[in-house]
């Protein structure tokens, strides 16, 4: 079995899990711009201490490049844990960040996130660089 194998992925839309990349469609070279991630934009996803997202990884590929760069992972540590018991606790993380990126060359953005029940989403978003 491949990696790729246990990566599922889906329209953002229907699909509570996976990753939405929010970025311009074409962005100037060199001049930083802001690119928001986030799970359960449309279908909220559970954010409770027995489901929950656990982090999501920002990735860019350049086009005609070989390899994706890591350019951020932000992981979400509360879900409401608390000595009381699940859900109990004060703070709850919800799984959205923005990141700002200067890029030099068009490609295409690729986001990865991870339910702790659900396992692996991706989903990609082209960029142009003018």
């Amino acid at each position: 079995m491949k990696v790729a194998d246990t990566i599922q992925s889906g329209d953002w839309k229907g699909e509570k899990h996976v990753p939405v990349i929010e970025a311009p469609e074409k962005v100037k070279a060199g001049e930083a711009f802001a690119v928001t991630l986030s799970v359960g934009k449309e279908i909220p996803h559970p954010n409770t201490t027995e489901h929950h997202i656990k982090w999501i990884q920002l990735l860019f590929k350049p086009e005609g490049g070989k390899f994706a760069y890591e350019v951020a992972k932000v992981r979400f540590e509360v879900h409401g844990e608390s000595t009381e018991g699940p859900n109990q606790g004060p703070a709850h993380a919800e799984p959205c960040a923005t990141v700002k990126v200067k890029l030099s060359k068009p490609g295409t953005f690729l986001a990865l996130s991870y339910c702790n029940i659900h396992g692996f989403w991706e989903s990609e978003r082209p960029v142009s660089v003018e």
